[in-house]
């Protein structure tokens, strides 16, 4: 498996296959300002050519590298994609200056709370963060320094 950044030629490929790997309508939050913008912050991750992962996140001016979404295909769920996803975003994050890393998800998602556990995130629930009456897990880890 190879670990690259994002290309706009990517976008189709991803929104093709996001909704099936979610299990839900999740294609519009693949926006392509991503792709065209945010495109040397997001990564995938290739198995002999084909996408089975990636990572749209960014670097904010304050310091914090943000993932914003992360989709991995059902077949190589369990296999290191998603760490090494993170593991590769938050060194290009330290490089540009990242503090800290930041992510949220809802609260029925099981899956990324125990993930973001196993990779040393604090967890707090924040109400209302996504507006009144969504709550979501926030999830936050300090970098230490180089």
């Amino acid at each position: 498996m190879e670990t690259r950044g994002i290309t706009q030629e990517d976008y189709g490929e991803i929104v093709s296959v996001i909704d099936r790997w979610w299990g839900g309508p999740t294609s519009a939050l693949a926006h392509p300002l991503f792709f065209h913008e945010l495109g040397d912050d997001a990564l995938v991750v290739e198995d002999d050519g084909r996408i089975v992962g990636f990572l749209l996140g960014f670097v904010t001016a304050a310091g914090t590298g943000y993932i914003h979404l992360v989709g991995i295909d059902n077949g190589y769920r369990r296999r290191g994609v998603g760490r090494r996803l993170y593991e590769s975003f938050t060194a290009l994050a330290r490089k540009r200056g990242a503090a800290r890393m930041k992510a949220i998800t809802t609260p029925g998602n099981q899956g990324s709370i125990e993930f973001h556990r196993a990779l040393g995130y604090q967890i707090d629930l924040v109400p209302d963060y996504a507006g009144p009456g969504r709550d979501r897990y926030v999830f936050t880890r300090e970098l230490a320094a180089v």
